[in-house]
């Protein structure tokens, strides 16, 4: 990320209104290696095939803010392996993480990592390390802390399914599991930030809060998270949950969240009414079905439905509801470029392609 792009986030999250509004996705391993051209082994496994597919894609669409920039993550893996997950690898699927315990009960058995020393995170940080220089003299550098959320990275622990149904049968000992996980993802962050001194923002990556009602968010979510948010000065700080986001929306204020990145399900003028326009809006056309399924004009009448839907700009980046999903092409981003620089359709709805 470039100096102009992260003042534009800063003044996104001030409410400032742009000319045109700004465009930003989040790109990770399950986009990046096929859209670059190189496997997914490859891309894991080599500091230059990851650091060219990163500079591919900023040089490609410099005009588009790619968040969190040159993220450096083993999919999944990262923050399960250093609680000793098995790590799955294949050259054409994301990598796996297994579960570590069985039940609620067994949590005993696990204990604090070292995020100096555990799993992939030193990997994480000296691939960091090796390529800084280089990120720098391209006029980028390093401004987010990055990790997966305290409920996300529990579910991959002891399962999906398993951690759910604690939360209703032993709330005791899933307090104390999300405790030691939270410590962990604030030792995590605060490394992160030591290592890089350019780091002014905290991205957090939690599916999982989308799957509680409104009494667990208040008990099993929005402490957590506002102990990691609130732990840091940091300028920004990015929630990123493509599951229902209804729920939470209220919340992320007293969580300390300022930007939201939340799934396609939820319009924009629904967030901003539950978010009491207080909160950045990375949102919010179809992922899958348009962004990377659809013909490029159907991208580009998403991303006009899209515009039209809400008299306020402010506050808003465009974008997909998630992550950018595999297979998206060039053209189809093109598309959505495109879309945003003419306007409205107009009444005719004819095509800006």
């Amino acid at each position: 990320m470039n100096h102009q792009q992260w003042q534009q986030l800063l003044d996104i999250i001030e409410g400032k209104k742009f000319d045109e509004i700004p465009i930003g996705f989040i790109i990770d391993s399950p986009w990046l290696p096929g859209w670059a051209g190189c496997s997914l082994i490859d891309y894991y496994s080599s500091d230059r095939i990851w650091l060219d597919a990163n500079f591919k894609a900023i040089n490609t669409f410099p005009d588009i803010t790619f968040l969190p920039g040159f993220w450096s993550e083993y999919g999944m893996c990262t923050e399960p392996s250093a609680f000793g997950s098995k790590m799955v690898w294949s050259p054409t699927n994301l990598p796996h993480a297994m579960k570590t315990i069985s039940d609620i009960s067994e949590i005993d058995r696990l204990t604090k990592p070292n995020v100096k020393t555990d799993g992939m995170l030193p990997f994480v940080i000296n691939r960091l390390k090796n390529n800084q220089q280089e990120i720098q003299d391209n006029g980028h550098q390093i401004k987010f802390a990055i990790s997966r959320g305290p409920l996300n990275i529990a579910s991959f622990l002891m399962g999906t399914t398993e951690f759910l149904m604690a939360m209703m049968i032993d709330p005791k000992a899933c307090h104390k599991l999300l405790a030691l996980v939270t410590d962990f993802v604030t030792d995590w962050i605060d490394w992160q930030m030591t290592c890089f001194s350019d780091i002014e923002g905290i991205l957090l990556l939690d599916d999982i809060i989308g799957f509680v009602g409104k009494k667990q968010c208040q008990e099993f979510v929005v402490p957590y998270f506002q102990k990691i948010y609130k732990g840091f000065d940091a300028k920004v700080n990015f929630l990123h949950n493509d599951a229902a986001g209804i729920t939470s929306a209220p919340f992320l204020e007293e969580m300390n969240v300022n930007m939201f990145n939340f799934s396609h399900e939820h319009t924009l003028t629904e967030m901003k009414e539950l978010t009491g326009n207080r909160i950045a809006l990375l949102g919010n056309i179809p992922p899958r079905d348009v962004l990377a399924a659809g013909s490029a004009e159907q991208v580009a009448i998403e991303v006009q439905k899209t515009m039209a839907s809400i008299a306020d700009h402010s506050r808003v980046m465009l974008s997909c509801g998630g992550g950018m999903p595999p297979d998206v092409s060039t053209e189809n981003i093109r598309a959505f470029q495109r879309a945003c620089q003419n306007g409205r359709l107009n009444s005719q709805n004819k095509s800006i392609i």
